[in-house]
């Protein structure tokens, strides 16, 4: 389990390494081309129910902490549908990840690179 350390918020987020690579990932994309966006999910602790959106911007500090050194493979397709969510819904929505077999879910990290994300024109 992976924490979202954003501006120096105290406890930070927690999240599950792979999903916080793939955030991470996304996140950083946009963040380098200047955009400001929201991020959401919804609590996995059944004792606290609820949803959280924060706002991203360029200028408020962020710091991703890992428990695993490793990188996993990426999910293309996972990272498609994290930044259509930013398209469709005006910010990230963390979704579970859906497993396509054969349709670049693997270790291909051509197809996962930050710069293979497309932007879809509303």
């Amino acid at each position: 389990m992976g924490v979202l350390i954003y501006d120096n918020a105290d406890p930070p987020i927690s999240i599950d390494d792979r999903a916080l690579w793939h955030l991470k990932t996304l996140i950083l994309t946009k963040l380098r081309r200047g955009e400001s966006f929201s991020v959401s999910w919804e609590h996995a602790n059944p004792g606290d129910p609820g949803y959280t959106t924060i706002w991203l911007h360029p200028s408020i500090p962020l710091r991703f902490v890992f428990d695993s050194p490793e990188r996993p493979a990426l999910n293309r397709l996972w990272l498609v549908e994290l930044n259509d969510s930013a398209i469709d819904h005006g910010g990230i929505v963390l979704t579970p990840e859906q497993i396509h077999p054969g349709a670049g879910n693997g270790t291909d990290e051509s197809q996962s690179s930050p710069s293979s994300l497309r932007s879809r024109a509303t």
